[in-house]
């Protein structure tokens, strides 16, 4: 059985927002910084080398989708990819997974249904500090993420 939350073959990490047919896009449980996504593979692979062009092809057209529908509707200051697989690597037995950490950055203060959010590592490496938000919000954010990725869906 497979136990890793991001290739979705068991199970999903956070809400899906889009599907193509390499990659899932979810909305993250933590949304520290506002309208952060994961961009998972649907297949299990452990390295980027181990990706074929398809899948890289796929891959950039998911990146300016989403940094245009981002920009569009939260008008972040800039937007950072990670894909460091660190956590596999404290079990016994590491099966990373390839994933990207899709983080939208503010400079300034952004108010989102009430919330204000803040960026206090800006111009930083993003810390990976859970913040949860109520779960209208979250559903919210879903939706306004959602609608926005639809319009420019690869």
């Amino acid at each position: 059985m497979n136990e890793c939350e991001y290739c979705a073959i068991d199970g999903f990490y956070g809400k899906k927002v889009q599907e193509t047919e390499y990659w899932i896009i979810f909305l993250a449980p933590s949304q520290r910084y506002l309208g952060t996504c994961v961009v998972s593979l649907k297949r299990q692979c452990r390295d980027l080398m181990e990706l074929n062009n398809e899948e890289w092809i796929e891959f950039g057209k998911i990146v300016q989708m989403m940094e245009k529908a981002l920009a569009e509707i939260l008008n972040p200051s800039l937007f950072n990819w990670s894909c460091f697989k660190n956590a596999a690597f404290r079990a016994k037995n590491p099966k990373p997974e390839i994933h990207w950490h899709f983080i939208p950055r503010y400079k300034d203060s952004v108010e989102y249904q009430g919330i204000t959010f803040k960026d206090p590592d800006f111009g930083y490496v993003p810390q990976p500090i859970a913040r949860e938000i109520p779960s209208e919000v979250m559903d919210d954010l879903f939706d306004l993420i959602k609608s926005a990725m639809d319009k420019y869906s690869i």
